[in-house]
């Protein structure tokens, strides 16, 4: 069975930086896509960044140039380093990753205050 661990979330100040880390573990080989996805209280889901198996990543527009993800695909480790943290990245924070079917972590929790 698959799983993916998050951690790194946490309280952090607007202006500071959060590292967010994802362990994925399991029988599989790899994985075509893993990524960041977030939720807001009251929101709905959206894409935070995803990154390539070949390394092509993609964005949300929100937060661009302030954070970055990478991954180690002999690991099956992806991270997210969020600098320049606004209250509005407010979230619970899910990995995410993409083989023959959708996987998902459990979620870490990242809060930014004014």
């Amino acid at each position: 069975q698959v799983q993916l661990v998050e951690s790194g979330g946490g309280l952090v100040q607007a202006g500071g930086s959060l590292r967010l880390s994802c362990a994925a573990s399991g029988n599989i080989f790899g994985f075509d896509v893993m990524g960041w996805y977030r939720q807001a209280p009251g929101k709905q889901r959206e894409l935070v960044a995803i990154l390539s198996r070949r390394g092509i990543a993609n964005y949300a527009d929100s937060v661009k140039g302030r954070f970055t993800i990478s991954r180690d695909n002999a690991k099956n480790t992806v991270t997210l380093q969020m600098n320049s943290l606004k209250p509005e990245d407010t979230a619970v924070y899910y990995c995410h990753a993409l083989s023959r079917r959708d996987y998902w972590g459990q979620g870490t929790q990242v809060i930014v205050s004014a």
